[in-house]
């Protein structure tokens, strides 16, 4: 992307943090000590940092620039894969609340939030928490995990991938009986298919939480591929987990984030969206501008979830943030 190549690189520094509930954080740095400091959240629920691409979207020369993987993702312990790991141990307010040992932990006192996907609903939850923690936020693919975003992408969608989405809801079907495809919520039956006690149903939900992923993002993207990380069976395991989870309650953000903008709508921010993007409609990101006074929005006409146009905004809205704190 962008004429970088995802080498093996190790950051600057890197570590663990103990949180509570007997959970460590990965975190690590990147670039200048003495730069604007700045927290990159990823994807998911249930993503990771990968191969830390998203350092190349800021010049180093002028940003610290800090990441972590979410509670029970990656290299985080434990995972959230695991059944023994309850999943009482994962909402938005524990995240939130990590976010803010890092922070503190790291001697920060303001930061500027970048956040991706799911990362940009964890993003606004922790700025309206802490908005005096936060100088700016550079949000890319914007989601607020509302309930009508989670109905959309998990059900009204499937008009537009019927054949998919006809195998998604015929795999619950014929794995929970209680579940029947416009009576029930789907999420709900993954959910209780991924908590089943048979090993091989649990592996089996998780290939076809998959598959819907990768046909929900797909448009946009040429060509359509499957994600070579569900190739990774703890990560697919606890990716469909997580996302079940926090989909079913709305990301745990009672009021929901849009309710809450006048207590971040001094906060500077630039929401970078695609315009084909049906995974998460252009309509999250438009609501929240018109809801944000110190925000705008750049609407990339050729790009879904993600894409090239939206990369090259990404890095740029990340230079203007760091002109306008300078």
């Amino acid at each position: 992307m962008n004429g970088h190549h995802d080498k093996p690189a190790m950051p600057d520094v890197s570590g663990m943090l103990p949180l509570d509930d007997g959970h460590q954080m990965y975190w690590e740095q990147w670039g200048n000590p003495d730069g604007q400091p700045v927290l990159y959240l990823h994807g998911g629920p249930g993503g990771t940092l990968g191969a830390s691409g998203y350092r190349h979207r800021w010049d180093l020369e002028r940003t610290r620039l800090v990441a972590f993987e979410q509670r029970g993702c990656g290299r985080s312990t434990p995972s959230a894969a695991s059944l023994l790991v309850p999943l009482s141990d994962f909402t938005t307010a524990k995240l939130v609340g990590g976010i803010e040992q890092l922070r503190s932990s790291l001697g920060i006192g303001q930061w500027v939030l970048n956040g991706v996907s799911w990362g940009s609903t964890l993003a606004l939850a922790y700025a309206q928490a802490h908005p005096e923690r936060v100088s700016g936020l550079v949000l890319f693919a914007v989601t607020a995990t509302s309930e009508a975003e989670v109905r959309w992408i998990t059900e009204t969608v499937g008009a537009v991938f019927p054949e998919a989405w006809d195998e998604f809801a015929s795999f619950a079907e014929i794995h929970h009986p209680a579940y029947t495809r416009g009576a029930g919520r789907i999420v709900q039956a993954y959910a209780d298919l991924l908590a089943a006690p048979d090993a091989q149903l649990r592996d089996a939900a998780s290939q076809a939480w998959a598959l819907w992923e990768d046909t929900h993002v797909s448009l946009g993207r040429e060509p359509a591929v499957r994600d070579p990380r569900w190739d990774d069976a703890r990560f697919r395991q606890a990716f469909a987990r997580l996302t079940t989870h926090f989909w079913l309650h709305a990301g745990f953000n009672d009021p929901p984030l849009l309710e809450r903008m006048d207590r971040i709508e001094h906060i500077p921010g630039i929401l970078v969206h695609g315009r084909q993007d049906i995974s998460s409609p252009l309509r999250t990101a438009w609501e929240l501008h018109r809801h944000w006074p110190g925000s705008q929005l750049v609407i990339c006409e050729n790009d879904g979830h993600g894409g090239t146009q939206m990369v090259a905004h990404w890095e740029s809205a990340n230079n203007t943030m760091l002109d306008w704190l300078s």
